[in-house]
């Protein structure tokens, strides 16, 4: 696991040599809604999250497909990212790729081999090398039904880099062995897997009806790290695309 507080860093910092095994180059640009401009070359495939090409080349092919195969179908439709991602392939030497994730916000990368990340429905946007994209369930009941992220997750572990999404900007909080931090509903982007995710009712009744928080709280214990997005994400159209 990062130090305590090297995780923002290395999201948006991939060290020249293991970013050469999976792509020619990665460059996230803008400001307000960001892109990542990718060339690859022949050979080099990724997963995309439908909905997020933006532009490409003639070197590019693309088709959509289940990671896992069609066993995983139904978990990654309840996770709200649809049951297939976008499959993409370079057929040349440096070919260009254009994503997005459609919504305003900061995109950044991750080194998986820093350990495996759970992303919340419109966080993930592509993921390049040998890279397990799983779906994994919430640890309580409370959290898939009041937790604002669902019942199902995507975990993304292996060997390779993951561009993720946060609507807003990140904010990063480091989470010793047992020390709990509550967080807005729509306001997690994602964390780090060994990180353990439930809710917790804010408490009276003034606090439900007037806070404008609702309810509950997602509660997120230690040990591990959490990524919030300072705003909250817009419902996704992603999956009726691509």
């Amino acid at each position: 696991m990062p130090d305590r507080h090297d995780v923002l860093e290395a999201l948006v910092t991939l060290e020249a040599e293991e970013l050469s095994r999976y792509c020619r180059s990665i460059q996230i640009e803008g400001v307000i809604a960001q892109t990542v401009r990718l060339s690859l070359d022949r050979g080099q495939s990724l997963w995309a999250s439908r909905g997020s090409l933006l532009a490409y080349d003639s070197g590019i092919e693309w088709t959509l497909r289940v990671p896992g195969g069609a066993g995983k179908a139904l978990g990654r439709m309840m996770s709200g990212e649809g049951a297939s991602l976008t499959h993409v392939t370079s057929t040349k030497q440096g070919a260009i790729l254009v994503l997005s994730a459609n919504q305003p916000g900061r995109l950044a990368t991750w080194d998986l081999s820093r350990g495996p990340i759970v992303c919340t429905p419109g966080s993930f946007v592509a993921a390049l090398g040998d890279v397990d994209i799983d779906v994994t369930v919430a640890r309580s009941a409370g959290a898939a039904l009041f937790g604002g992220a669902g019942l199902f997750l995507q975990r993304l572990s292996g060997s390779g880099i993951a561009i993720v999404h946060g609507s807003g900007d990140f904010v990063e909080h480091h989470l010793e062995a047992g020390e709990q931090l509550l967080v807005s509903t729509g306001n997690l982007a994602l964390f780090s897997a060994d990180l353990s995710y439930g809710v917790k009712g804010v408490g009276g009744c003034r606090k439900m009806l007037f806070g404008g928080e609702g309810a509950f709280m997602t509660e997120l214990v230690g040990p591990g790290w959490v990524m919030l997005q300072s705003l909250k994400k817009q419902p996704s159209q992603r999956g009726q695309g691509g």
